[in-house]
C-alpha cells in the first residue's frame, strides 16, 4: 500500500483504523470520511469505498477479531483490491510490530495490499 492514498481506482477499497463510535476526526479516518465515503457514526466494516477496523480501544487482542473479520470479508470479495493503511500505528499508538502479526493470514492474499512496514514485520517473523 502506498504511504499516502489520495485517490482510488474503481475496484479499490481504503482500509483504515477507526474508533467504535465512527467519529472520523483524524488521521486516515478523516481521509476516509472526507474523500472515500466513510460514514460518520459507523466505526466498523464496509462503507462507501472504505472498510473501517476499530483500533482506538484497549489492546491488540481486542483489535484482532475485527482484523479477522476484515480478512474474511476481503477474501470473499475478490472483485475488490483492499489498500490497508497503517491501521493502529498513528493516533491509536501501536507499532507495526504489534499490529502486523494480526494480518498474517493476508500476507499472500492477492487482493489485500499491506503497508510495507507490515510486510517487513511479517517477513521477519517468517509468515
Amino acid at each position: 500500500t502506498p504511504n499516502k492514498i489520495t485517490s482510488l481506482e474503481n475496484n479499490e477499497i481504503f482500509v483504515f483504523g477507526s474508533n467504535l463510535k465512527g467519529l472520523h476526526g483524524g488521521g486516515a479516518a478523516r481521509v476516509a470520511y472526507q474523500k472515500f465515503g466513510a460514514q460518520w457514526g459507523k466505526g466498523v466494516g464496509m462503507q462507501g469505498k472504505c472498510y473501517a477496523i476499530p483500533t482506538m480501544h484497549d489492546g491488540v487482542e481486542v483489535i484482532k477479531p475485527y482484523v479477522e473479520d476484515f480478512i474474511e470479508f476481503a477474501l470473499s470479495h475478490k472483485e475488490y483490491t483492499f489498500l490497508v493503511t497503517r491501521i493502529g500505528c498513528g493516533i491509536a499508538g501501536f507499532s507495526p510490530n504489534e499490529i502486523a502479526p494480526l494480518f498474517a493470514k493476508a500476507i499472500n492474499a492477492e487482493n489485500i495490499l499491506l503497508p510495507m512496514d507490515f510486510v517487513q514485520v511479517l517477513e521477519s517473523l517468517k509468515f
